[in-house]
């Protein structure tokens, strides 16, 4: 195997960076998702109850906290907490990790500059396919116990259920829509994310983006966050839907591709993009939020500078 190509523009990351990039992508995923985990059991049920569709995002929310109280707007929580600590650390450290890899292998900076869309592209889909490995137990869990409240009473009874009845099989029923739903997902994040604050960077001149406040590199974090966000949410919607679908056991008999096409061609158009709204407004909040507290962990752990390869 040939050596690395040695690139004098890279930084040089160490395992104890990237340990601390994992630790960073955990912490801010653990935050931003634990405070959208009401947002997420409203869009859940939207999603898996054609009643409350016409209720509305409040509507839905009045009606949970009626019959269940406020603790139904905290469902599955504790699966959300461990699912994305794992998932939010494989995917920021795996980007950071990816990215790197394939500007290397892209020959020369120039060269990774000139290809950066594919880059942030390969280095997103790389990053969340390890990452969905560690999230998709977890996340049938979550999706059981938001959509049967009589299935189990927290994350540890309802993943030893899940796993005596159903095994390995059932855990990772939802693995390929999970993949189907969160490497768009990903995409919109990182590659929407990198070309907007490209986007506001070139309206700069080079002393101007010197001299940025704080309160200005905030506002600019926030803004191509909520962009991102936006796009993220709309990419990954029809495969959020029938995830859910497939993890309340719908779908038929068959393998995970013939649950999704049949499951797909029931809902149409209409029916995979149930829930957007709420969705939308949960997911540009996800989004702003992790790379704010990613960039703010990274630095009082003192982690390394990422790779950057920005046009000007």
């Amino acid at each position: 195997m040939a050596p690395p190509v040695v690139i004098e523009q890279l930084p040089n990351l160490t395992g104890v960076d990237y340990a601390k990039f994992f630790a960073s992508g955990s912490a801010c995923c653990i935050l931003s998702h634990g405070a959208m985990v009401p947002i997420d059991v409203v869009k859940t049920r939207i999603q898996l109850e054609p009643k409350l569709k016409k209720l509305g995002m409040v509507g839905t929310g009045r009606s949970i906290i009626a019959e269940e109280g406020l603790r139904g707007l905290a469902t599955g929580f504790g699966s959300t907490a461990v699912g994305y600590a794992l998932q939010g650390g494989a995917k920021f450290a795996g980007y950071e990790f990816a990215k790197k890899k394939l500007v290397e292998a892209s020959g020369s900076y120039e060269a990774a500059v000139e290809h950066r869309t594919a880059i942030y592209l390969g280095g997103a889909a790389i990053a969340e396919f390890f990452a969905d490995i560690l999230l998709t137990p977890a996340e049938a869990v979550r999706i059981r116990l938001v959509s049967d409240r009589h299935y189990a009473t927290n994350l540890a009874t309802g993943f030893k259920r899940m796993a005596t009845e159903g095994g390995l099989s059932e855990l990772y029923a939802g693995f390929i829509p999970i993949l189907a739903k969160q490497i768009p997902y990903a995409v919109g994040q990182f590659l929407v994310n990198e070309l907007a604050h490209e986007a506001v960077y070139r309206q700069m001149s080079e002393t101007r983006r010197a001299y940025l406040t704080a309160t200005e590199q905030t506002g600019i974090t926030l803004g191509c966050g909520i962009t991102a966000g936006v796009a993220a949410a709309v990419l990954s919607q029809p495969a959020d839907t029938l995830l859910s679908q497939i993890n309340k056991g719908q779908g038929g008999k068959g393998s995970a591709a013939v649950k999704l096409v049949r499951l797909a061609k029931e809902a149409g158009p209409v029916g995979l993009f149930a829930g957007l709204g709420p969705r939308i407004l949960m997911t540009a909040g996800l989004v702003s939020s992790q790379f704010l507290l990613y960039g703010a962990i990274k630095d009082a752990l003192g982690a390394g500078k990422g790779v950057e390869i920005h046009k000007d």
